[in-house]
């Protein structure tokens, strides 16, 4: 059975849908299967791969009963397969209000194609609304980007209750994955302040790797490819590739 992880940060412009990119192929590169979720109606990790031109999405899974495995697309990348995200997405949260257990939509429906993947990485939106309820609901852990910026720590009490109150009514087993230090300049004092900080808070749940800013990183996007197949030696491309061999040591699957 697949492990899912929810990528989570109701801040913005933390990396989030980087990481949920990058994390995801570079897993895959390591030869386990992967299937990337864009919960997020922006859908960035969708375009971000090079697949943001489809009619059926996460949407019709979540508001319409449609089985995952009739919307999964496969990628150019050989293991790692894509649930993805349109514009209908934007009404999801609205619509999920008046179903029966709408927090527990994707954890049902995730279950269909949980045994045919080693991970599943959830992207979920920047907001604690129903969505990310939803992707939290079905994880079995969650990973938090945290930018080496100022106001980095600022809204992360907000989201660690959020995980406390799945925990408590809808998820038991929902675990913090790790937290994961983004947009790290080395030239800066305010990064390793940062970076301080976030260690002395989380402990040994704070990665040992570090995501450097990079600018392959912002430019592979554009292109419609994960870093890896943008500019596999680029400082940021090597950086998930360390997480990725770290995230697959703490769950003993490399």
């Amino acid at each position: 059975m697949g492990k899912i992880i929810a990528i989570a940060n109701q801040k913005g412009g933390v990396g989030k849908t980087t990481t949920a990119i990058n994390l995801s192929a570079s897993i895959a590169v390591n030869e386990k299967k992967v299937l990337l979720v864009d919960l997020d109606p922006q859908a960035n990790s969708t375009s971000g791969i090079g697949l943001n031109k489809n009619k059926n999405s996460v949407y019709d899974v979540l508001i319409n009963q449609h089985l995952i495995t009739t919307i999964v697309i496969k990628t150019d990348m050989p293991n790692l397969d894509l649930l993805p995200s349109n514009i209908n997405l934007v009404g999801a949260e609205i619509e999920l209000v008046d179903l029966e257990n709408r927090e527990s939509v994707f954890a049902k429906s995730v279950l269909d194609v949980k045994e045919n993947y080693d991970f599943i990485i959830v992207d979920c939106p920047p907001s604690l609304g129903l969505l990310t309820l939803n992707g939290l609901t079905a994880a079995d852990s969650v990973i938090i980007p945290v930018q080496c910026e100022y106001f980095a720590l600022e809204g992360l009490g907000q989201l660690l209750n959020t995980i406390n109150i799945v925990k408590k009514h809808y998820n038991p087993k929902l675990e913090i994955e790790g937290v994961l230090l983004t947009m790290f300049d080395v030239r800066l004092r305010l990064s390793h302040q940062v970076a301080d900080e976030v260690r002395n808070y989380f402990g040994d749940k704070v990665y040992n790797t570090v995501i450097s800013r990079n600018v392959k990183l912002s430019e592979a996007p554009s292109y419609g490819k994960p870093a890896i197949l943008y500019d596999a030696i680029a400082t940021g491309t090597q950086n998930y590739i360390e997480l990725a061999v770290e995230l697959l040591k703490r769950n003993n699957s490399n």
